[in-house]
């Protein structure tokens, strides 16, 4: 166990063979459905290729934006291309992050990385909503919190 701070980390973990939700920090800036700077996705890629390596079936989550509700200009859709290029391997993207649409993508998932839709679609997430947060971990069986910037927000996916 890392003595740190007396938390666990993500080498501190058998995860082998295990769904890992991973709550990324890709809130990158987007215009036009380009993105602009991809820092914060590269910055996800040591934690996810780790997984990877571990064999452990990695889904990833995240925020963009300050949507009142679904938006297809703050789709994380783009995300999951630049993340699949950067990787050098293909990113499943859900069109949902919880309820059916996920649960399916997670089943169907294989041995693919998995990026789920924009978190801040549904106001659970912000309300730090118990039941969003337990539908959302339902879809693993480890978290794992690599949202450094977005650490400190008392939302569904950074404390529920």
């Amino acid at each position: 166990m890392s003595d740190s701070i007396g938390k666990k980390t993500v080498r501190d973990i058998d995860v082998r063979g295990k769904r890992v939700l991973v709550r990324a920090d890709l809130n990158v800036p987007i215009e036009d459905g380009v993105i602009t700077d991809d820092t914060r996705i590269r910055e996800s890629l040591p934690t996810i290729e780790y997984l990877l390596g571990q064999d452990a079936r990695v889904i990833v989550c995240s925020h963009l934006g300050r949507p009142k509700g679904p938006d297809p200009a703050l789709s994380l859709a783009p995300v999951a291309g630049r993340m699949a290029n950067l990787l050098g391997r293909e990113v499943l993207f859900a069109e949902d992050c919880v309820g059916p649409v996920a649960e399916a993508a997670v089943e169907a998932m294989g041995r693919h990385v998995l990026l789920l839709e924009n978190l801040r679609f549904h106001p659970g997430e912000e309300k730090n909503d118990p039941e969003f947060a337990r539908q959302l971990a339902s879809l693993a069986d480890v978290f794992v919190n690599d949202a450094f910037g977005a650490a400190h927000r008392a939302h569904a996916s950074t404390e529920g």
